[in-house]
Parts: C-alpha cells; structure tokens; sequence
C-alpha cells in the first residue's frame, strides 16, 4: 500500500460518512470521481503548487460545475487544501468507491484472461461468483497474453488462478521437488 493511499484512507472515510447522512452516495461518488480526474491533469498539478493559485480560486477547480462554494463537498475540497492534500484526491476517489462497494455488497473482480471474454462467459462467471462470495459482482476484464489461456481471477483477498501459465508453473514445481 503506497503513503498516499493510507494518507487518504481516512478522507475517504469521512467523504463516505457524510455522503451517507446526506443520503448521497451516487452523487458524491460522481463528484469525487470528476475532482479526481481534474487532479490527475498536469496543468492542475501545477497550480497545486503554485502559491499565486491558492485558496478558493484553486478549490473552485476541483468542484463539478454548478456546485456551490459552500456546499458541503466544497467544504471537503477544502479541508484536503487547507491540509495539502490535494494530491491525494485520486486515492480519495478510490477508497470511496470501495467502501460505497462495501455498503451496497458489491464486490470488485478483476479477470486476467489471455483473450477478450464473451458476454455469456462474463455473465456465467459472474453468477458463479456471486454464488461463492454471496455478493453482487462488478467485473473488470483485462486482456494479458501472458496468461496464456484460461484466466487468473483478482477477487480482493482471493486469487483463483485457472490460467495455463499457472498449471504449467504449479507442475514445474511439483516436478522438480
């Protein structure tokens, strides 16, 4: 885990906490996500840094349009400035999305596979997953050659690795011990 993920850890918390009793989860998500795209733009890391571009004007570039200046994501925005923290903003984003997963029980898998897989492999899988966990399934596939075929499936604390890679290394190893 990198410094800038436990930095944000609990503004990500509190963000979570005060979307929740506002009953605004969705809504904050959004926000955080496009504030985390506007942070992760060169051009504004700069003025991150720029003490000429402080205060409310640099705190007015991470909020959505139409947003008020005194809302109470603008107050959170705030806050990440007044303790230069604006930089962390992504991982903020991030450890949101996470626990707003957590809350609704949907659990993030990410799927290793050597090619694209079809919509009725993506469904199966995600049924038989949801099965298992006994939570709601977000899939994310990626394309990795190196796992030659089958796949390797990232369920946060879980790893299933049914790739032919995996089978080829695990009989290696049975082999030469």
């Amino acid at each position: 885990m990198s410094s800038a993920e436990s930095l944000a850890r609990p503004y990500a918390r509190a963000a979570f906490d005060l979307a929740r009793e506002s009953n605004a989860l969705a809504e904050w998500s959004s926000k955080l996500e496009f504030a985390a795209a506007v942070v992760r733009n060169p051009q504004v890391q700069v003025l991150i840094g720029n003490p000429a571009f402080g205060g409310d004007k640099l705190v007015s570039v991470f909020l959505p349009p139409g947003e008020n200046a005194d809302s109470a994501f603008a107050n959170f925005v705030a806050t990440l400035a007044a303790n230069r923290r604006l930089t962390i903003l992504a991982d903020v984003a991030d450890g949101f999305a996470a626990l707003k997963r957590a809350a609704e029980g949907v659990l993030k898998v990410t799927v290793r596979a050597a090619v694209a897989l079809e919509a009725s492999q993506s469904e199966a899988l995600k049924a038989a997953l949801a099965k298992r966990f006994g939570r709601q399934i977000e899939i994310t596939s990626t394309i990795d050659e190196s796992v030659i075929g089958g796949a390797i499936i990232d369920a946060g604390d879980t790893v299933i690795d049914g790739s032919v890679r995996g089978r080829l290394e695990r009989l290696a190893q049975s082999l030469t011990h």
